[in-house]
């Protein structure tokens, strides 16, 4: 494959970048502004996903203005923050009304804009006026869009589409009439946005992964869902590419092996893509020496100097385990950075609780649901039963349950109001919400393992509790006592673990770091981490693993002595961990 270089780009006005959690599209991005604004192009780049990692890389504040970064002229940067973009949203349409309308018609005008459902409008509302909105960015070469897990990027592409046809049949007006009420006269945006995503001289689409199995297989179905949209223009970069020095350390060789053998497996239809590669470097993408470094030959100079060793000291996974497996029941969730290993930790532990004679049930909430990914087929161990919360099936239930309560006792008009109310994208929210509490409702007199979706969706998700209960009543007219308790019982400590898992990465880190004083906020407090995938928990002696395993001290130390209460560490894996055989290697 050919070493990627911005230069070798098609020269189009809009890049996205996208693909599965941590497979570096953050730093692919950032490296790419860089590139381009230091060949005198003059360059924004834009975060839509809830848990950005801009500021972390270019190491400044920043908000959903354009700022300019300091070190590169011509390099401007922002987050589409969901969060500060929904309450500017409120504000636009409740602002208007103050002091013309009652107090009560405020109020009632602010419940109904304080939900989950607000915050992916307003996301999205900001997303097409920066996309659409040629006098807001027509002094910009290149606007450069670092964009959140595959998932949630699928869902805020297909929305212009989603929701334009929901405009189209609201014929009454009805429902989601409070955050949609900003919406009616955008119809010409969202034609625009469609418009310039479908145009391949306007846009390309750049597909980040890693030459691993799982990465490969989800680059190509946002690829083909994309390419469904009308958008055509792709390319792919393989980030993370290893060329071992010597052939006698086993660690190194391993690492080659099972690249070579992803990328030998990679689909023809990935192979007829545009493809370059981007080579594993021994230093953390991080600050603008590092970024400036990234397409350029790989140079041990810039890897990081240390003898400190921490992860030796560190317990392994099943010390976890055990401590859990000496209760009967409970709920425990993974979370943290998409691809970091959520899943997999997850699978582990219930493999491991079932193992130990304790009823589990092991479940996901993840969009992607790489659970099954990592159970592939295998026969489950006695006392584990798995599910997935699968989003259509759950909306499609959620439907039939609300319809059934009101088709009695309501009149043909009434019951299209409904009908039209549950056709909307909000739908699907409070009914993956439902599921979710159910899930927890199990853990009475077994474990539940909640392998959760990536952290700015989980945050979402949990967000949501309290302001769901009066959407949830608006839509079906009651309140389900699962719904009712999932709060209390994920505040209880006696019930519900909360683990951040993580690589011994930054970004990985950082990201975690922020969702635990976020949680803790929620009054939910995260009592374990696990740092997985560890260079330095190997005996590597190839330079450049060396050089990572040497980058990953300030990190683990980090977690060990700042963040965690306990912490626990897995060493990189020489084998992909597909099947309850390997899991249970994990242990």
């Amino acid at each position: 494959m050919e070493l990627f270089h911005p230069t070798k780009l098609t020269e189009t006005r809009h890049l996205f970048f996208t693909g599965k959690g941590g497979v570096g599209k953050t730093s692919a991005a950032c490296a790419t502004a860089v590139a381009l604004a230091e060949v005198g192009k003059k360059v924004l780049i834009v975060s839509t996903d809830p848990a950005s990692n801009l500021e972390d890389v270019f190491g400044e504040k920043l908000s959903n203005e354009p700022r300019q970064i300091k070190g590169v002229t011509n390099l401007f940067a922002s987050n589409l923050d969901p969060e500060q973009a929904a309450k500017d949203y409120r504000e636009k349409v409740i602002g208007p009304y103050r002091g013309k309308l009652p107090k009560v018609a405020i109020d009632n005008m602010e419940e109904q804009l304080s939900g989950a459902c607000t915050v992916e409008i307003a996301a999205f509302d900001e997303f097409t006026n920066l996309l659409s909105n040629r006098s807001l960015t027509d002094k910009f070469d290149h606007i450069i869009f670092d964009t959140a897990p595959t998932g949630h990027t699928l869902r805020l592409l297909q929305l212009p589409t989603a929701w334009s046809s929901f405009l189209e049949d609201n014929t009454n007006g009805a429902s989601c009439l409070g955050p949609l009420s900003g919406l009616a006269d955008k119809r010409e945006l969202y034609a625009n946005t469609v418009k310039a995503l479908a145009n391949s001289s306007e846009t390309t689409l750049i597909l980040v992964s890693r030459p691993e199995y799982s990465a490969l297989n989800e680059a190509e179905r946002a690829s083909l869902e994309l390419r469904e949209l009308g958008i055509k223009n792709q390319t792919l970069i393989i980030n993370g590419v290893f060329h071992a020095e010597g052939d006698d350390d086993f660690v190194a060789n391993r690492l080659v092996a099972r690249q070579a053998k992803a990328l030998n497996e990679m689909s023809d239809y990935l192979k007829k893509l545009q493809l370059f590669e981007l080579p594993l470097v021994p230093f953390n993408l991080t600050g603008l020496v590092s970024l400036k470094n990234f397409f350029e030959p790989v140079n041990m100079t810039d890897a990081v100097k240390t003898e400190a060793v921490t992860a030796p000291k560190i317990p392994p996974l099943y010390t976890m385990v055990d401590h859990f497996a000496q209760k009967n029941s409970g709920v425990i969730m993974t979370m943290g950075k998409g691809g970091v290993g959520k899943t997999t930790i997850a699978a582990a532990i219930a493999v491991g609780l079932a193992e130990r004679g304790h009823k589990v049930h092991l479940t996901t909430t993840d969009p992607a649901a790489h659970l099954g990914l990592v159970l592939k087929d295998t026969d489950l161990v006695a006392n584990l039963s798995v599910s997935r919360i699968d989003p259509k099936q759950v909306v499609e239930n959620y439907r039939n349950e609300v319809l059934s309560k009101v088709s009695a006792t309501l009149d043909e008009e009434s019951l299209e109001f409904i009908k039209e109310d549950l056709r909307s994208p909000c739908t699907e929210e409070i009914a993956v919400f439902q599921a979710f509490a159910k899930i927890v409702d199990q853990a009475k007199d077994s474990f539940v393992v909640i392998d959760t979706a990536p952290t700015g969706h989980t945050l979402l998700l949990l967000d949501a509790a309290e302001s769901y209960h009066k959407e949830v009543t608006r839509s079906s007219g009651d309140m389900p006592e699962a719904v009712t308790k999932l709060l209390p019982r994920l505040r209880d400590p006696e019930i519900t673990n909360v683990l951040l898992v993580t690589l011994p990465e930054a970004t990985p880190v950082l990201e975690a770091s922020r969702l635990q004083d976020d949680l803790k906020r929620a009054g939910i407090k995260p009592e374990w981490w696990v740092i997985n995938q560890s260079f330095q928990a190997t005996n590597t002696k190839d330079p450049i693993l060396q050089g990572r395993a040497q980058a990953e001290e300030q990190w683990i130390s980090k977690v060990d002595k700042e963040l965690s209460n306990h912490c626990v560490i897995l060493p990189w894996q020489a084998d992909d961990t597909i099947g309850i055989d390997s899991l249970k290697k994990l242990l």
